[in-house]
């Protein structure tokens, strides 16, 4: 009777354990899908002028206008796009009347590398942002290839002349750089897929005490007889 009552306390405590975290993780699923949607609609809102004092917490994905001129020299970030393959961000700093900033222009293959781009006069729409690219696996920039390995604002600004302050084009500003936009989609939400893990190993819980209580069960009939 010990035994049987020990693995009835025993499973149903861990039961509860394991369907409070499978809650849990549909409350967070439901945080997350509004912290995305809100994050969405700041990314698709009417562009402003580039405020004069910026913020990394309060101005990330802010969509702004700005307008002066796409200075030569440029620094290219090794990517690989879906369905296209490896290639090249575009990073150059954009003088306005009173500041230099940095501009992602967007996608080249590796094989525009060295291609001549459009610089001088012209106007940028985009989205702030201070991607996080770096962990202890990100290699150090080639310099003398120009080969980078991650969007590190404050280093790329160093090397640029400019403010630490990066603005990602979502309009066209060269016929050969195709935009890649801010978007949500390397944002992680993987709470719906642990909220099924944690309820699967729930049921499989519930079943295992379901036996050890017949297994448990069977002796003691055995020995009544």
């Amino acid at each position: 009777m010990r035994r049987i009552l020990f693995s009835l306390i025993f499973g149903l405590a861990g039961l509860g354990v394991l369907v409070w975290l499978g809650v849990w993780q549909v409350q967070r699923l439901t945080w997350k899908q509004d912290v995305l949607a809100e994050i969405e609609a700041r990314i698709a809102a009417e562009p402003i002028d580039l405020p004069q004092t910026v913020s990394e917490e309060d101005d990330k994905f802010l969509p702004v206008t700005v307008v002066g001129d796409m200075e030569p020299g440029e620094i290219h970030v090794l990517v690989s796009v879906k369905q296209v393959g490896a290639g090249y961000r575009i990073i150059q700093s954009f003088s306005t009347e009173d500041r230099t900033i940095l501009v992602d222009r967007g996608f080249v293959p590796t094989t525009a590398k060295q291609a001549d781009r459009l610089t001088g006069p012209m106007e940028v729409t985009g989205n702030l942002h201070w991607p996080d690219e770096i962990d202890s696996y990100t290699p150090e920039p080639d310099i003398d290839d120009n080969i980078w390995f991650a969007r590190d604002v404050p280093n790329l600004a160093a090397a640029l002349g400019a403010e630490p302050v990066l603005l990602i084009a979502r309009s066209e500003t060269d016929p050969g750089v195709t935009p890649l936009p801010v978007d949500t989609a390397g944002i992680p939400n993987d709470h719906l897929q642990y909220a099924i893990t944690w309820f699967g190993l729930a049921l499989v819980w519930a079943a295992m005490t379901g036996y050890f209580l017949w297994r448990n069960r069977a002796p003691s009939e055995s020995e009544e007889q």
